[in-house]
């Protein structure tokens, strides 16, 4: 069976560890490979890698740094097909949708191409009598991201492309469910021209975070998943005197006015829900009609939509969505549909028992729809990340305004109108670090910054753009001064302090 090893200094090793973690492959609800799960050891062994190439990577200049990024950006264009159907064997989502996510995490890899530019200082000439100020920003030296299984090519590149440009080493750790394509970019990554021990791969669980949180050389650590790991890493990461920034859970709402247009709001609603099986934290799971009468006709236009959606293996090219990534996250989402159902809400739509003929055994949930779904439910408090789209209805604008604003997470909303008084009015009263008005998945471009507020964001940072050449810098602060001959020697001026006056 194939084995799936880290990548530390360049090469593929299995590490030293005892361990490993199954690979499924979520279309047959089989065991396709394995993971090596790594120990403190092997995380030494890539810092010490790390360490020993970093210092010449800093000091080579952003432009040689940058060359290497736009040849890393026509690798992946070449192989994107190869990673494309790797990515959706471990995880199950459709090849389109997998070659969705590669193409992401390329646009931050074309931003990081101009990282000369985005490394420039400050400066401001005359600040003084003869004197100078002006500002660089230079890399931290060795760093690390944590990645989940639901992004496993786009989330890793938003990290390290920023991050390599600005010369620092960095050293991710995939989730083990489907770490194939992580390590698979690191490859790519030395064929593009980067030194061995800039980008290195370490697999594992707990045992394996807890050796990034506490190692004393590495000096950030990016993460994204669940709101409880994600404010788990940040406390211990700040504890440790790293920076941290950590991206947690979701459970994005989507407003709809009476004046919308329902069939594009149905017609974004089925993609913004249910694609991807619904394993996005930028999914659209909630949607708020305003008003008994817009609910009732969005409800009849979306049951139909959504018996029409097509369940498939990821290599359907006609599939909507496939199955999702392990037994267990099958398991807990048709737990989430049972406690709505407990909880009084209505099931309108009941995806669960969805059997595909000649795949019995893969992890494939039917899309659901709840409706009648009130703020005080635990399965309308809590993240599902399933194909589960719930409907909660409000009476006025600035109910609708409030369901969101008022939630524990604060990752993304929409919000769908003709009206704009009403769009610019929601988005600048709405408690939610990201916003759509009539865009379902408001995911920003990568030279703009993605992050969420409350329990979506821990740490005071977003992913890429400026905000993560910032995160991933320091910045040095130089004053200068070239006098024209040398000081007195009882010059009681060295002994004030000093002033630009």
């Amino acid at each position: 069976m194939r084995t799936v090893e880290h990548f530390i200094g360049g090469e593929a090793t299995g590490g030293g560890g005892s361990r490993s973690h199954d690979i499924w492959d979520p279309n047959n609800g089989e065991v396709q490979a394995r993971v090596a799960l790594g120990t403190a050891d092997d995380l030494e062994g890539a810092v010490q890698k790390a360490r020993a190439a970093q210092p010449e990577w800093a000091a080579t200049n952003p432009q040689r740094r940058a060359r290497v990024m736009f040849k890393y950006k026509q690798l992946v264009e070449d192989h994107m097909d190869e990673l494309a159907e790797l990515l959706s064997s471990e995880h199950g989502k459709v090849v389109a949708d997998a070659r969705g996510d590669v193409q992401r995490g390329l646009e931050v890899i074309e931003f990081a191409c101009g990282i000369p530019h985005a490394l420039k200082g400050e400066y401001t000439q005359g600040a003084g009598p003869g004197i100078d100020v002006y500002s660089m920003r230079q890399p931290l030296g060795i760093v690390a991201g944590i990645t989940p299984f639901n992004f496993p090519a786009m989330i890793p590149m938003w990290m390290f492309g920023v991050e390599i440009a600005c010369g620092n080493a960095f050293i991710l750790k995939p989730s083990e469910r489907d770490p194939s394509v992580p390590v698979r970019l690191a490859e790519l990554m030395k064929e593009a021209g980067l030194p061995d021990g800039i980008l290195q791969v370490v697999h594992g669980d707990k045992e394996m975070v807890d050796a990034i949180l506490d190692h004393e050389e590495i000096k950030a650590v990016s993460f994204v998943g669940s709101s409880e790991i994600a404010h788990y890493v940040y406390r211990r990461g700040v504890a440790a005197g790293k920076r941290v920034q950590a991206m947690g859970g979701a459970k994005n709402h989507g407003i709809v006015m009476p004046d919308a247009d329902l069939d594009q709001v149905v017609s974004d609603l089925a993609g913004a829900a249910f694609g991807s099986a619904g394993e996005r934290c930028m999914a659209l799971p909630v949607v708020v009609p305003v008003g008994e009468e817009t609910a009732d006709r969005l409800r009849d236009k979306m049951v139909p939509a959504i018996n029409a959606l097509r369940v498939g293996i990821s290599t359907d090219e006609d599939a909507h969505y496939g199955p999702v990534v392990t037994p267990e996250h099958k398991q807990r989402v048709e737990g989430w549909i049972q406690k709505g159902v407990d909880e009084g809400a209505e099931l309108v739509v009941d995806g669960r028992g969805f059997s595909l003929q000649g795949h019995e055994k893969g992890f494939f949930i039917g899309p659901s729809l709840f409706d009648r779904v009130t703020p005080d439910m635990e399965s309308y408090k809590e993240e599902i990340f399933g194909p589960v789209l719930q409907m909660v209805r409000a009476d006025s604008f600035d109910e609708a305004v409030a369901l969101p604003s008022k939630h524990q997470y604060g990752n993304g909303v929409a919000i769908f109108t003709r009206n704009g008084h009403a769009a610019r009015e929601f988005a600048q009263r709405v408690n939610v670090g990201m916003v759509g008005i009539n865009v379902p998945i408001p995911v920003p471009v990568a030279y703009h910054t993605f992050g969420g507020w409350k329990r979506s964001g821990f740490g005071d940072s977003d992913q890429h753009g400026m905000e993560g050449v910032r995160f991933w810098t320091k910045l040095k602060k130089v004053t200068q001064r070239w006098p024209d001959g040398f000081a007195e020697a009882d010059n009681k001026d060295a002994f004030v302090i000093p002033t630009m006056g």
